[in-house]
């Protein structure tokens, strides 16, 4: 067992699922896309710097260099631009729920459109995760939930599949933590244009938001994307996107203790039922040696 890439699955998971309650944090108190922004050019110089003192060079191949724009598109300005909008409508634990079916669109969308043949296991696993949601939503539902805030989610997690189809060629030939500060430098360009048109400058200054701020740039913002890409690198993308499958719990466990949001049954049930279809799905794409 590599006892290494299992602990940075672990941390990639926690890290990534806890951005959601520190996001929800943030856009209490301040507007979602110039926070995001903001967020992305402290975390792209940060990481620059450290790429330079580390020795890494910015001077990518052209299929880093596409990765680069693609996923700082893709997943920073659609994928968390769409989500920090949209939790100014819909709980923590929705989002970060939505946001994980991500490995089953992956499948679905290599299906559907890279010709990836997807197994008898693979194909139970998509049914278990539209099933999981379809539990999670009846439930919230009847509670009332934003159609708005819950198809910007939607949307979001869709780019996030996308971006999740170019990290192999991201990752390849070095230089990662560069790559890292790059692409968050595409979406702070892109959110910072889009936050001068639609919203104006109002900050709530609290403590709450300084520290959510502060741990969402640092920790979701740069650590756990080195890590990700770090973890690909070491194990591939179908074995690290297995990691996925902890997001749900995570995400709403961390939004139930830090927020107060309520955690009813159908949410443990339907929860239980996406990690168990994000597995499968995931199981079904390892080779038949592993």
């Amino acid at each position: 067992m590599d006892t290494r890439a299992v602990l940075m699955g672990l941390a990639f998971a926690f890290m990534w699922s806890s951005a959601f309650t520190s996001a929800r944090m943030i856009v209490a108190d301040a507007p979602p896309l110039t926070a995001l922004a903001l967020r992305f050019l402290i975390s792209g110089t940060i990481g620059v710097v450290l790429a330079r003192a580390l020795g890494q060079s910015w001077r990518l191949t052209a299929a880093q260099w596409k990765s680069v724009l693609i996923f700082g598109l893709c997943q920073n300005a659609l994928y968390l631009g769409l989500n920090f909008v949209a939790m100014q409508r819909v709980e923590a634990s929705l989002a970060a729920i939505i946001a994980s079916t991500m490995p089953l669109l992956v499948a679905l969308l290599g299906w559907l459109f890279l010709g990836q043949r997807v197994r008898p296991l693979g194909i139970a696993g998509l049914v278990a995760g539209v099933s999981g949601v379809i539990v999670i939503m009846g439930s919230r539902f009847s509670g009332g939930v934003s159609l708005s805030g819950l198809a910007l989610c939607g949307l979001g997690a869709l780019a996030l599949a996308v971006a999740t189809l170019t990290v192999r060629s991201a990752s390849a030939g070095g230089n990662v933590l560069m790559i890292v500060g790059l692409q968050m430098f595409v979406g702070s360009a892109i959110l910072a244009s889009m936050a001068i048109v639609t919203e104006p400058w109002h900050v709530h200054w609290t403590s709450r938001l300084i520290l959510a701020f502060a741990y969402t740039t640092i920790v979701p913002g740069l650590i756990a994307t080195w890590v990700w890409f770090r973890l690909v690198a070491r194990i591939g993308a179908v074995r690290a996107a297995t990691y996925h499958f902890l997001n749900p719990f995570f995400g709403v466990a961390i939004a139930a203790l830090l927020l107060g949001e309520r955690l009813a049954l159908t949410d443990i049930i339907g929860v239980s039922i996406v990690a168990t279809g994000i597995f499968l799905v995931q199981r079904s794409r390892l080779p038949t040696s592993a």
